[in-house]
């Protein structure tokens, strides 16, 4: 296996510091528009070469992957790049995975309402003709989506005879202080795209358990509700936001209802309310003094990177997914009502410790490693464009915890 890393950036940088312990792949090729972020990067890993690219050009991508022979492109950049990558990827026979889908579009009319646009309606746009290439795209496998839709498989195999509501549920208790102790606004993760999936109408999938249903829209930061995390974090307030996993789960899990909420707490949602009444999460750009710039690049450029971040963190962040409806015995027998929390926390002080890099980066990061690795071993295989549901969650599970980052249920959820 060689792979093509597309970024060096937060994230990027953790999946060379968790893949460099690793022995399943050949080569990883690391490339990134910055060459001097990539050279830094690659320096760690005699297996780790830099490389420079243009993640708007699918045929910089196809052209870095003929040179080097690469098998599998792992897109780990602002989801804004992700169909020139996808198809760079394509034209060059390399296999694909990334931790976000193809950007949506509201509904011109009734955005709150109505779906326009969905996220990954490109991608799986393309699914037939992945499938009759042989070739496979693993989209969403980060860690929301990604981990998050392994525990919904998971529980849907293992856990549950029936599922009323497939509910990830994303929450911290994170804070990062400036150098006299005090806290400041640094969000932990791309602004870009915090900027897209939380001003985006959140979705909603509403089915009938067998299958049957459809997608909707609702307003941004709808339905708050009070969610008690493991592990210390304990209760913090969630809301509706546009994401992934609603969109995969439903594909390939049978439930009645599929939704995301995050804890965003209401400084950030005043600061997210203020740069779209301002104009500032545009992507469009605008003439400033005679340059054409883009209003949410600038507001990404002029807040800390989130890599940068890590030292002056504490706490841990959490991902998992709130399962309800009838369980089930080991013999597959329903056993009445449950209410199951699959769920990931991680310390920010130890992946500093160990890796050198901040907890929500990291826990990103780890899990398109295990994909790779299993996809190396021939333990997940498939062609088309597929989310990780369409896997066995066990094997999954059983490398996250051999890389040293149990999971674990807390039941009841709440």
């Amino acid at each position: 296996m060689k792979i093509l890393l597309v970024g060096a950036g937060g994230v990027g940088g953790a999946f060379t510091s968790i893949a460099t312990r690793r022995d399943f792949y050949e080569a990883i090729v690391i490339a990134d528009y910055d060459l001097a972020r990539a050279e830094k990067a690659a320096a760690v890993d005699d297996r780790f070469s830099p490389a420079q690219i243009d993640a708007s050009s699918a045929d910089s991508v196809t052209a870095l992957c003929r040179e080097h022979g690469i098998t599998h492109v792992m897109n780990a950049v602002d989801p804004i790049f992700n169909m020139p990558i996808f198809q760079g990827a394509f034209a060059a026979g390399a296999d694909y995975l990334d931790m976000a889908m193809s950007l949506s579009k509201p509904h011109p009319e009734a955005p709150h309402e109505k779906c326009g646009v969905k996220l990954g309606d490109e991608q799986f746009a393309a699914a037939e003709t992945w499938e009759q290439a042989g070739r496979l795209a693993l989209v969403g496998i980060g860690v929301e989506p990604g981990l998050s839709d392994v525990f919904a498989r998971y529980a849907a195999d293992h856990l549950f005879s029936e599922i009323d509501e497939l509910g990830t549920r994303d929450g911290a208790n994170l804070v990062v202080t400036d150098d006299d102790g005090n806290e400041i606004f640094a969000p932990s993760f791309s602004m870009w795209t915090t900027i897209e999936e939380c001003l985006n109408p959140p979705v909603i999938w509403a089915g009938d358990g067998s299958g049957a249903g459809d997608w909707h829209t609702t307003a941004p930061f709808s339905e708050p509700e009070v969610f008690n995390f493991p592990e210390g974090i304990g209760p913090v307030e969630c809301v509706n936001v546009e994401h992934e996993e609603v969109l995969l789960m439903p594909r390939w899990i049978d439930c009645k209802r599929a939704t995301f909420k995050y804890g965003l707490g209401d400084e950030f949602i005043n600061i997210l309310k203020v740069l779209h009444t301002l104009g500032l999460d545009r992507t469009e750009k605008v003439l400033v003094k005679g340059v054409e710039v883009s209003p949410r690049d600038v507001v990404a450029a002029v807040l800390p990177d989130p890599a940068t971040v890590g030292p002056r963190m504490k706490g841990k962040t959490c991902a998992g997914v709130w399962v309800t409806g009838i369980g089930k015995d080991e013999a597959g027998n329903p056993t009445g009502p449950r209410s199951t929390y699959l769920y990931h926390v991680v310390d920010n002080e130890e992946t500093m410790t160990q890796y050198g890099h901040q907890c929500v980066v990291w826990q990103t990061a780890i899990n398109p490693v295990i994909a790779l690795e299993l996809l190396a071993t021939g333990v997940w295989e498939g062609a088309g464009v597929l989310g990780p549901e369409a896997f066995d969650a066990v094997p999954f599970l059983d490398l996250l915890t051999a890389y040293g980052s149990p999971w674990g249920i807390q039941e009841p959820a709440v």
